[in-house]
């Protein structure tokens, strides 16, 4: 071989390495991400998002789902406290993401005026509530998001449901939703983190980030309590139970990310109860699959948890909460001790939280609405078992006051926690939080 020819071919491979190595690299997904909000020039290191930035699939981010937003632009020397982005109407920013846990930072407040922000995230999940600031202040503050796909890494993928595939929980975007009197978002940062603790939520219509106003349940209000350290991952959904949970390939999902040292709580029974094969019932399939969870995440060095089913709202004569769903709590209960599992018995807590109450004013709790409430709404809402947001949010405080009693190694993560005692509920005429733009009067499934 000549000379030549042979540096020739020495370039050539070089050339094509370079250009494989390039190729990779662009097919990688950024996971890393800084976005100066408001219009004009960006910061330095940052990605300017003006008013009229859209989401595109070609960008990979921008305002979402229709977002009508205004930008103010205070002094454009201050950098990303120079301007936000603000609107009076709820309003949503996404970003294209792989899978995984992601820190998303906020630069919040107005530099010449006060503002007011409450975020959701996903599927109407709670991250900051009502973070105020005076006038000139600004604050950073951080919170994790967990973002899944339905395809599993071992094969195969989740099956879901028809009513799951609008589900902002399914998509390929982090999606953020910003809120309140006078939301003020001067800059945003998201950066993967491989670090965090995945408490994975297993679950029914009472645990699953529901995607409308007004119904809620307390998977997606925990994530409030939690500062970074923390994911949580709510793979719960309206209508399962134990089995199509396992059935739908949710388990496997779930057993394909979860981790040495996360956490797995599981909370079926509203919906098992209705399962009258001849091998179903509490003591039977419902206490043998609970079984099965609790051994495949003890298999990945994971820590299960049990949580007993919520009641159903229903009274007796003595305003006492009638006790509808059979052995289920006590199955649940045994196992845990069996098993030695914690055991946060949130069927418990939440007959406490609704006596306290008293029969009448606890519907204001769940979805208990007169006609007309919401736009196109022609009849009453009334459903004894979903939780509006007071609901949830309270049961989500009894969650966190069953992490304490267990002395779960979550405690050190919790924020705004002070002791909750459900038979001293909050007031309910004391409790605001902004509604989301998304509702439906369409109840979900299961009861």
């Amino acid at each position: 071989m000549s000379k030549v020819l042979s540096i020739k071919m020495i370039s050539f491979c070089c050339l094509a390495s370079a250009c494989f190595s390039l190729n990779v690299q662009a097919q990688t997904p950024a996971t890393s991400f800084k976005f100066d909000f408001g219009d004009g020039q960006p910061a330095k290191g940052y990605t300017a998002v003006g008013a009229n930035t859209a989401f595109t699939d070609a960008t990979g981010y921008g305002f979402d789902f229709g977002a009508k937003v205004n930008s103010v632009t205070r002094d454009a020397k201050k950098g990303v406290v120079g301007s936000y982005i603000t609107s009076d109407k709820p309003f949503n920013f996404s970003v294209d993401v792989p899978e995984g846990n992601y820190k998303v930072t906020l630069t919040l407040g107005d530099i010449k005026g006060t503002s007011l922000t409450t975020v959701r995230a996903e599927s109407r999940r709670l991250m900051l509530e009502k973070v105020a600031t005076q006038s000139g202040e600004t604050k950073k503050v951080s919170f994790i998001v967990n973002i899944r796909k339905p395809q599993i890494s071992t094969g195969g993928e989740v099956r879901r449901n028809p009513r799951e595939m609008g589900k902002y929980d399914w998509d390929d975007k982090l999606t953020l939703e910003f809120n309140d009197s006078q939301p003020c978002i001067d800059a945003v940062e998201i950066e993967k983190v491989d670090d965090q603790i995945t408490v994975y939520l297993a679950g029914n219509s009472t645990v699953v980030d529901q995607d409308d106003e007004p119904w809620c349940a307390w998977g997606q209000m925990i994530p409030r309590f939690f500062k970074p350290g923390v994911a949580i991952a709510d793979h719960a959904e309206s209508g399962l139970t134990l089995g199509s949970f396992i059935g739908s390939h949710r388990l496997d999902k779930v057993m394909s990310l979860i981790k040495p040292g996360d956490y797995l709580f599981i909370e079926f029974g509203h919906n098992d109860q209705k399962e009258k094969g001849p091998n179903d019932g509490a003591w039977k399939s419902y206490t043998e699959r609970f079984k099965t969870f609790i051994n495949a995440a003890r298999d990945k060095k994971a820590i299960p948890v049990i949580v007993t089913s919520t009641s159903r709202r229903m009274f007796n004569d003595s305003g006492k909460v009638v006790n509808t769903l059979g052995d289920y709590p006590a199955a649940a209960r045994k196992v845990g001790q069996e098993m030695n599992v914690p055991v946060i018995d949130i069927n418990a807590m939440t007959a406490k939280f609704y006596e306290a109450l008293g029969d009448e004013p606890s519907k204001k709790a769940f979805v208990w609405y007169p006609a007309g409430t919401f736009p196109g709404q022609k009849d009453e809402l009334h459903d004894n078992t979903h939780f509006n947001s007071y609901g949830a949010y309270e049961i989500a405080k009894c969650i966190i006051e069953g992490i304490r009693q267990n002395h779960l190694g979550l405690e050190k993560f919790l924020v705004d926690t002070p002791p909750f005692d459900p038979s001293h509920p909050d007031p309910v005429d004391q409790f605001s939080l902004p509604s989301s733009a998304k509702w439906s009067v369409v109840k979900p499934l299961g009861n």
